[in-house]
């Protein structure tokens, strides 16, 4: 009898810790997502704010020429613009683009299109990958990238994930107001 006790005893602290470990980590969600939440949208925005920042530098610039000259969705652009006026053109987007993430304090319809707008910035980047020579190593097997501009463009990948999350965290909180 007594063993049966101590077992029922056992199981009762076991739930106790378990309802407890749960009631704790939903206090820790309820700080933690906040926090994240935030966090993602700052990071975004930093980001396009130094970026975008770089765009008006002649260093920059002519790092973009590689790239946006062996692009079919970006190579006519050097038809309408100098070197220094696209790159120019670029930084005024990517500023307006953080600028657009960064206002999800005031409103959560801008930071949507902000979201919308970098998910689009970023697919297109991506693309690089694919229209660069150079970029892929073969001689050295699959999945070998050079360090630049390979793997610095692949770094959007996670880019492109976190801005369709602030689009459509941000649409939500657009819909459910």
């Amino acid at each position: 009898m007594s063993r049966i006790i101590s077992q029922s005893s056992i199981s009762s602290i076991a739930l106790h810790r378990t309802i407890s470990w749960r009631e704790q980590s939903e206090r820790l969600l309820a700080y933690a997502e906040p926090i994240s939440r935030i966090g993602l949208y700052a990071s975004l925005a930093i980001i396009y704010a130094w970026f975008g920042g770089m765009k008006f530098t002649d260093y920059e610039a002519q790092g973009l020429v590689p790239l946006v000259e062996n692009s079919p969705l970006l190579r006519w652009f050097y038809t309408l613009f100098s070197v220094r006026s696209f790159s120019t053109f670029l930084g005024f987007v990517e500023l307006s683009i953080g600028l657009l993430i960064a206002l999800r304090l005031s409103s959560p319809i801008y930071s949507a299109a902000g979201g919308l707008l970098s998910a689009g910035l970023f697919v297109t980047t991506l693309s690089f990958m694919i229209s660069t020579p150079g970029v892929v190593v073969p001689e050295l097997g699959v999945p070998a990238i050079t360090v630049a501009p390979g793997q610095f463009l692949l770094k959007d990948v996670g880019l492109l994930a976190a801005s369709f999350w602030v689009f459509t965290d941000s649409l939500k909180a657009v819909i459910r107001r």
